[in-house]
């Protein structure tokens, strides 16, 4: 989710390239209007954008009992950033994104997201 067009397209393209579906979304918003896939996912989420912010989004799914696993990217952070993405499971993810350390942190969030579900049944996410 990133409110750039420019960077939203730049981000789909290499994650499709590499293999991943993408839904790419313009707003927070538009995030907790649409209907989240079933695992695996990973929630990729700006956290400055016009109207909610990433961690405004991810708050809101967190309360919704939403356990997806979330990056969070952001430039220069602050210690209250920090502290709130960690308190909501997030991984940050700085930018300027280089190299291949966004890739690397969803391959990781991923992993971390299948050996959770294999170590815990599942149980239904509430509609």
């Amino acid at each position: 989710m990133d409110d750039d067009i420019a960077l939203r397209t730049a981000l789909t393209f290499t994650l499709e390239l590499d293999g991943f579906v993408v839904t790419a979304l313009g707003s927070g918003e538009d995030l907790l209007n649409c209907t989240l896939p079933d695992a695996p996912a990973c929630l990729v989420l700006d956290q400055n954008m016009g109207g909610l912010t990433g961690l405004d989004s991810l708050a809101q799914l967190r309360s919704r009992a939403i356990d997806l696993p979330a990056l969070l990217i952001t430039s220069h952070p602050r210690q209250s950033v920090r502290d709130a993405a960690a308190a909501l499971g997030a991984v940050i993810v700085e930018k300027p994104l280089l190299g291949d350390a966004l890739l690397s942190e969803i391959d990781a969030a991923l992993k971390r997201q299948a050996a959770i579900r294999k170590a815990v049944p599942e149980t239904p996410r509430p509609s």
